[in-house]
């Protein structure tokens, strides 16, 4: 798309070197396929042992080597993109189009205020004209304590963008950056010195509030928003409360150098009981519609709660490609990558994101929607169709709201009301073809996905500084559910209409429908890894080869593709910077997701099918104790509660111990060794270290984040009776 011209915004490279990688995957497809010749050829005969087992292994053989085949398109042909924002200042100066910010929050308890206000507090602080910014914060818990440190905030930000201008801050999170070591700067050591003090002053006083569940009656005098809450509001009941904070149209919005402010805008769409709010997606697209009444920017980004800006300069860069004049008129979305500030240093819960980040998103050739961390236009967001007569970005900023003297900032606060009422969609094609699309776990994809078959080109921009850092969860629980919602609903995306092969036919490259499909399948990908995990080591206990042996041709096939793909794996993690251990941790982790919570999700996603069950939202928790985050500090996992999750891992963890231990005592007190079960012990043994922070957690911790003892005692009953029921 993007050239070396001297009037391009930005360009895109193909990653070089990419014939020897080509000729590496066309040996591992011939090894794989290989494989599949052995097992088709060598099926026991009827009545002999592990016929079944065997024919199960080649079903589950074929399943990896097609996701294989599926994973390939992310690697094919990786592209990188480069922005010159020196060529858009010099093109543009502070002619850049406006910008609308979404922040959602949902849950103070989960989300909480000050975690909240610093988001907020540093996508105000961009590097960009302050008047062309409108900042938005959705309140899908309708927290008072959430507008109060909205309202802390109000006056804070008069010092803090004054001082991130001043002496170029980065991050521009007050709480990122003073915790920051880049920080301690001595020319302006006292102006930080006295920034810090107002910073934890308020935070202090958001705190206090929060702790007390209610904020005092005193500051409640303070702001006439406060008399929108009262003992009837709960959650899930309320009215629409709109509230502009900071009106940056006026004279007196300004900071202690007389700059203009940002517009700042507090949300909390109408909930009833009776009327369906479709979660995040419904908060999103009462955001498009109240913000269109406000400033109605041709350009919207939307950012989760605790994904804070880790750059100012983000805003510019999206515009380099939105702003340039050959292709920008054809980009329908920007996508950042998620990152996360609080990874330990080994990486115990085995975050790929590097991999993610640095490997795969860059091999789409477009990018997936991720649901934060993305500038949208407008225009393709509400559902529009590309065309090549479309005008550039820059011509559709006379679209922007324009304010009639008459309109007063009550009089667009009771105007945004009504756009942000229950009823609003009712009889409308929101949720389908206009705004974010409901009925899916997985709206952020599956709009993604609508907004490529209108014709539109997405970009994946991947920056040397990250243009955002969240958190990731720090408990092992957290993980799971995590993945296990984002697997649900992306299986069920791809059994529905948006199924990518189906709903992209003819419409988007056959790579990014490989692409969209690798991740929507990862659910039914449990059901062979857990036959790879339990039945060969069920059959090394009984004495049933599934391997050839190791004087046979058919051998160097299997530890080639073996050995190929764990080698290039940890190859390319070493690229993504990270360490060997936490290349190890992936792999762990991988097998739990696809053991628990892609299992899990798919038993979810079958019973609604069957109309057993129903699809819920879980927000993932922000916030961890303090034992738990010195755990995590150590490297140590957490486990700490009762889960079904948690017994599958267990016994699967017990059941390779058992039969691991039970084969070496037999092959050496009886039977010695023989060579046809080598793949066999190698399997269990390295399921067996894989799963050795299961082993500490069940025997021998006292901690509070160890298993409990009852699902430690019931694990290994089950699979004591699972191995003994094998050998008969």
């Amino acid at each position: 798309m993007g050239g070396e011209g001297e009037g391009r915004l930005f360009e895109t490279r193909v990653r070089r070197g990419r014939t020897w990688y080509k000729l590496y995957a066309a040996s591992v497809c011939g090894g794989v396929c290989l494989t599949w010749v052995y097992r088709a050829t060598n099926i026991p005969e009827i009545g002999e042992k592990g016929r079944w087992a065997w024919m199960g292994m080649l079903v589950a053989e074929l399943c990896f080597g097609f996701y294989w085949v599926l994973t390939q398109s992310f690697r094919w042909c990786p592209i990188y993109h480069r922005t010159f924002k020196e060529r858009l200042s010099q093109k543009y100066g502070n002619e850049l189009p406006p910008v609308d910010i979404f922040v959602c929050t949902a849950d103070p308890t989960i989300e909480p205020p000050v975690l909240v206000m610093n988001t907020v507090l540093s996508v105000m602080a961009y590097d960009y004209p302050p008047e062309k910014l409108s900042i938005y914060v959705s309140d899908d818990g309708a927290s008072e304590l959430t507008f109060y440190a909205l309202l802390e905030a109000t006056d804070f930000v008069r010092h803090w963008i004054s001082f991130c201008k001043r002496f170029n801050v980065e991050p521009r999170s007050p709480a990122a950056y003073f915790s920051s070591p880049e920080q301690h700067d001595l020319r302006y050591a006292s102006e930080l010195d006295c920034i810090k003090e107002m910073y934890y002053a308020m935070e202090n006083r958001i705190k206090v509030a929060t702790d007390f569940g209610r904020v005092a009656s005193s500051v409640n005098k303070q702001h006439k928003g406060f008399s929108e809450w009262n003992s009837q509001i709960t959650p899930g009941n309320h009215q629409a409360i709109v509230q502009i904070l900071i009106d940056g149209r006026d004279q007196n919005a300004i900071d202690i150098e007389g700059n203009t402010l940002p517009t700042l805008v507090y949300l909390s769409r109408e909930k009833r009981p009776r009327y369906p709010h479709n979660f995040k997606a419904g908060a999103l697209n009462a955001l498009i519609r109240v913000s269109s009444e406000i400033s109605n920017s041709p350009v919207i980004l939307n950012v989760d709660c605790d994904m804070y800006s880790n750059s100012s300069e983000s805003v510019k860069n999206a515009m380099c490609f939105f702003l340039d004049e050959e292709s920008g008129q054809q980009i329908g979305y920007v996508q950042f990558p998620q990152n996360f500030n609080n990874l330990d240093k080994n990486n115990i819960y085995g975050d790929y994101i590097s991999i993610v980040n640095e490997v795969e998103m860059p091999g789409l050739g477009d990018s997936i929607y991720l649901g934060t961390g993305c500038f949208h236009r407008r225009e393709s967001l509400c559902g529009r169709k590309y065309s090549e007569h479309r005008r550039m970005l820059r011509d559709m900023c006379n679209q922007v709201k324009i304010r009639k003297p008459e309109e007063s900032t009550s009089f667009l606060e009771e105007r945004a009301k009504d756009l942000a009422s229950c009823t609003y969609e009712q009889n409308t094609n929101w949720g389908k073809d206009i705004g974010i699309k409901y009925g899916c776990l997985v709206e952020d994809v599956v709009t993604g996905l609508s907004i490529q078959m209108n014709g539109w080109r997405s970009i994946y921009y991947n920056p040397s500084r990250k243009g955002f850092l969240g958190i990731s969860p720090t408990t092992l629980s957290q993980l799971l559910v995590q993945h296990k919602r984002w697997s649900e609903g992306l299986f069920q995306t791809f059994l529905s209409k948006y199924c990518p092969f189906l709903y992209g036919y003819g419409k988007i490259e056959l790579r990014l429908q490989m692409s969209y499909a690798t991740y929507m399948l990862w659910a039914p990908m449990s059901l062979p890894t857990l036959y790879y995990v339990i039945i060969p080591s069920l059959c090394l206990l009984k004495g049933i080869p599934l391997y050839p042996r190791i004087s046979s041709s058919w051998f160097p096939v299997f530890v080639y593709v073996i050995i190929g793909t764990q080698a290039y794996s940890l190859g390319e993690a070493l690229w993504c910077q990270q360490s060997f251990r936490s290349w190890w941790n992936m792999q762990r982790m991988r097998l739990m997701r696809r053991t628990c919570s892609y299992f899990f999700s798919l038993l979810d996603t079958t019973m609604q099918s069957l109309g057993l069950g129903k699809s819920s939202f879980d927000i993932t928790a922000k916030v961890a104790d303090h034992e738990a985050l010195e755990r995590l500090k150590k490297g140590v996992m957490e486990f700490g509660s009762s889960s079904p999750m948690f017994s599958v891992l267990a016994v699967i963890a017990m059941l390779n111990l058992l039969c691991l231990v039970a084969s070496v005592i037999m092959a050496v007190v009886r039977e010695g060794f023989k060579d046809q079960m080598a793949l066999q012990f190698l399997l269990c043994g390295m399921l067996v270290m894989l799963n050795l922070p299961i082993y500490h957690g069940m025997f021998l911790r006292k901690d509070r984040g160890r298993l409990p003892t009852f699902l430690a005692l019931e694990s290994c009953l089950i699979a004591a009776l699972a191995c003994l029921l094998s050998l008969y």
